[in-house]
């Protein structure tokens, strides 16, 4: 905090601010960790001026706005540092396939979406994550997709914050390289920096697994002409990873992205499941960030014997390490709450009791976030100087009782459902589970009528008691071709090489 910024919560007259939360239980997620038991909070001009106890002038003080927070817990809104929207009315439909149904189901839709087709479905899936964030208390989302641009609008005109940007992969889908990127760049000189500064865009090369160097080293110049955005990849998620990386001339995945000048304070690292101590340290010298995603994994595990993501070492390795929920309609949940809880049973299952402390996993969810995103200066923690990103939870509740080890509260039992006032830059989105700035209604509406429409135009069968795909003749014919067929023969090269290696 700056010395001005700290006058300024001084000095600040509760009578002249725009917002001012009294009697609430305060999580400030400080460098203290500070939690009042009975706080108030002030905002004035969408920055928050004052943290501190509750005084007596502040129930009966002249703001514009005043809330009585008895019994609500007042903390930053969380933060969703990986993710992918388009697909969110399909929530369900993957939940009882086997792995390779859902990746070839998944691989198919992505290919006609890549394609310009589902508009329709995937405008819908915007909407949907938007009113189910902003109403489970998640104010910010760094989202990859494949044609970003609804995303950008939706979250924009909802009042939340995001990242967001175009998915670039040469060995994923078919599109022409230059389609893709003259699209990325499109994106960027429409979308970033708009809706206040809330909305910004990102440079996204899918993963280390299906790109060429040629892809990276054009991605490299894409982020030289924007310095000031983030990079936003899959990193170390599969074995594939560092195959790829010797079969685009490198010894591993950050060694290629150090090559081709990559591996720096911009990078967001989704996954790093398969880091050694040799990629912490190089993550950590490089100041990049890592967002971890423990249900996917837990949900869809490719190998039980493959190491779980070492986010304690990146930690203590002063790593930046944020939670993202990553494709919640594979595993159907919305809910940060729930992420920071798997993150701790599946790191506790897997290696031992303790990984986590509870308040570290609300740094994860909060402020750790928004430092892996680069804007830890202006959210994720209450402070004076700060954007008022606030979350009002109603712990008044037989679950609550007693309310004692909040911030284990807050990771083991909070749940979206809780959430019932949202604030984003001092504006509230939702008060007393009222969304004001969406029609709720007129979403599940859209939702339900594109779902119907994508019934009807594929083989999917959607119904109540379980989801059921196309046969696996219609979508292997539906699979994108040339770029997964090069994928899979670099891949076996490559691993031949390995084999015969010395």
């Amino acid at each position: 905090m700056t010395p001005d910024a700290a006058k300024l919560g001084d000095n600040t007259a509760v009578n002249d601010a725009d917002l001012v939360v009294h009697d609430a239980v305060v999580v400030t997620v400080d460098e203290n960790n500070r939690i009042y038991q009975n706080g108030t909070v002030v905002v004035e001009d969408g920055v928050l001026t004052d943290v501190r106890t509750t005084r007596d002038g502040d129930r009966t003080c002249d703001a514009d706005r005043v809330i009585d927070g008895e019994g609500t817990l007042v903390m930053p809104g969380l933060v969703n540092a990986h993710t992918h929207l388009e697909l969110t009315p399909l929530i369900g439909a993957f939940s009882d396939l086997d792995l390779m149904e859902m990746t070839s189901g998944m691989t198919a839709i992505f290919g006609h979406i890549a394609e310009g087709e589902y508009d329709y479905l995937t405008d819908a899936g915007y909407d949907l994550a938007a009113l189910n964030f902003l109403t489970g208390g998640v104010t910010t989302v760094n989202s990859m997709d494949v044609r970003p641009s609804g995303g950008a609008e939706t979250f924009g005109e909802a009042g939340l914050r995001g990242f967001f940007g175009t998915a670039l992969s040469d060995l994923f889908w078919d599109i022409p390289t230059d389609e893709q990127f003259a699209r990325a760049r499109e994106f960027i000189d429409e979308y970033h920096d708009t809706y206040d500064g809330r909305i910004r865009a990102t440079i996204n090369p899918h993963d280390d697994w299906s790109c060429t160097r040629e892809l990276w080293e054009r991605t490299a110049a894409l982020a030289a002409e924007h310095p000031d955005l983030l990079v936003h990849t899959h990193l170390l998620e599969l074995e594939a990873s560092n195959t790829m990386a010797r079969s685009n001339g490198a010894e591993d995945s950050l060694d290629l992205l150090d090559d081709v000048g990559l591996l720096d304070d911009r990078l967001v690292a989704a996954h790093f499941r398969l880091a050694d101590d040799e990629d912490i340290q190089r993550t950590a010298e490089a100041d990049a960030s890592v967002a971890h995603c423990p249900s996917i994994f837990c949900y869809w595990n490719t190998d039980g014997d493959v190491q779980w993501t070492p986010v304690p070492e990146l930690r203590a390795a002063g790593v930046d390490v944020g939670l993202g929920i990553d494709d919640h309609y594979w595993h159907d949940s919305y809910s940060m709450f729930g992420e920071a809880r798997q993150a701790r049973l599946a790191a506790n299952l897997k290696r031992s009791t303790g990984q986590y402390s509870s308040m570290e996993l609300v740094r994860m969810l909060t402020i750790e976030g928004a430092e892996a995103l680069g804007i830890g200066d202006e959210i994720g923690s209450l402070e004076p100087g700060k954007r008022a990103d606030v979350i009002l939870l109603d712990v008044d509740k037989p679950k609550f009782t007693p309310l004692t080890n909040i911030p284990a509260q807050v990771t083991n039992n909070a749940a979206p459902a809780d959430v019932e006032t949202v604030i984003v830059d001092g504006n509230v989105l939702m008060e007393d589970g009222d969304v004001k700035t969406m029609d709720a209604d007129a979403v599940r509406d859209r939702v339900e009528t594109a779902v119907d429409r994508f019934e009807a135009e594929t083989d999917w069968d959607l119904g109540l008691g379980e989801s059921d795909p196309p046969s696996t003749l219609d979508v292997t014919r539906d699979v994108p071709k040339r770029g997964p067929a090069q994928l899979l023969g670099r891949l076996a090269f490559q691993s031949v090489r390995d084999r015969f290696s010395f």
